[in-house]
């Protein structure tokens, strides 16, 4: 257990928090804290000089395909596979529930 962290600070957090905790919820959140600050204080004391950045453990690679800009459809076959039509445009339904 973190001897950095009291029964204090964890009942002046839950109080800014605004969260109701017992005293057995107290006793067990001042150990479990203390642990998390204890390895984090262990992961910050090690040696990461030379250690690049990741933002994932494996070296994953793009399977995608390159994005290459290329011709889309045309007006007439985007209409052509509307439902409903009307002056070049799509039909839809009026909103509201309102019949077209």
């Amino acid at each position: 257990m973190s001897a950095r962290l009291t029964r204090a600070d964890v009942e002046h957090v839950a109080h800014l928090a605004r969260i109701a905790l017992t005293d057995a919820e107290l006793d067990a959140m001042t150990h479990d804290l203390g642990a998390i600050l204890d390895h984090a204080a262990e992961v910050s004391a090690l040696d990461t000089a030379g250690v690049e950045p990741t933002s994932h453990p494996l070296p994953l690679v793009n399977v995608l395909r390159a994005d290459e800009p290329r011709l889309g459809l045309s007006r007439d076959e985007v209409l052509a596979a509307a439902p409903a039509t009307q002056d070049d445009r799509f039909r839809v339904p009026r909103i509201l529930g309102e019949a077209p």
